[in-house]
């Protein structure tokens, strides 16, 4: 294998998906999580709408599902963007293609939405998921150094209710599923090194049945003012090599 290869990115439709490509999709997410069923695959995918693929060499080494949606909340249209099952290969974790795949995609989509504020709906049982948030947003709750603000609290609890009802616990911010997915060993602990990163070490601390499957909702509006300066950079074509410096 050769790991200098340059990793690639679409984005589609869901239902523009191959048979092949989607058994590529669910052994990979089976690969690395435990509790992974293809009935259960299949129905998650086929709630989504839209799906980012990486590959390298023609082969898939990563993949985000998503439902982009629309819905009223307290007299105002919110367009929500909710991750599904997402996962990238450790082979292709020191590369930003995910990144600057995920932001342009949503970026395109978006611009195809009626006007309206656009949020993003995160659950993730993953420190790396979790820490995909202060890299490229400025402002996202929860967060280790600023309490949610009730406006932002009562929207990530309706949005989560009503994306997955009683599994949300609004209380603790969690959903817990009834057949949860886990990080297989060795990718569910958070290495000694990272635990004194202050975003790990409030996702651990709000989320202690990581390992578990428990997933930690998260929110964080996409427009480009939120973006951090290094998410304004994912937003430009990419110069560097293929290694520059992800669940």
């Amino acid at each position: 294998m050769n790991s200098t290869t340059a990793i690639n990115s679409t984005a589609m439709p869901r239902d523009e998906l191959t048979a092949a490509q989607v058994r590529e999709m669910f052994e990979l997410l089976a690969q690395h999580f435990d509790g992974v069923t293809q009935a259960q695959f299949a129905h998650d995918l086929a709630e989504k709408n839209r799906v980012i693929l990486l590959t390298r060499d023609e082969r898939l080494v990563g993949f985000s599902t998503l439902l982009a949606s629309t819905t009223a909340f307290e007299d105002e249209i919110i367009h929500m963007i909710y991750s599904g099952d997402t996962i990238v290969a450790p082979e292709a974790w020191g590369t930003t293609t995910l990144s600057r795949a995920w932001i342009s995609a949503v970026n395109g989509w978006r611009a195809e939405l009626p006007e309206g504020r656009c949020f993003w709906l995160l659950l993730t049982s993953g420190f790396r998921t979790y820490r995909f948030l202060p890299v490229f947003w400025r402002e996202f709750f929860p967060r280790f150094d600023r309490a949610t603000p009730p406006e932002q609290q009562r929207l990530l609890n309706y949005l989560a209710s009503e994306q997955f009802g009683l599994q949300f616990d609004s209380q603790r911010g969690l959903v817990r599923f009834q057949n949860p997915q886990r990080l297989r060993a060795g990718l569910n602990q958070i290495p000694a090194g990272r635990a004194n990163d202050p975003h790990i070490a409030f996702f651990a601390a709000r989320n202690p049945g990581h390992a578990d499957g428990d997933e930690l909702a998260c929110l964080t509006e996409l427009c480009p003012e939120n973006l951090t300066a290094a998410g304004r950079r994912m937003t430009t074509p990419q110069t560097c090599a293929p290694h520059c410096d992800h669940r």
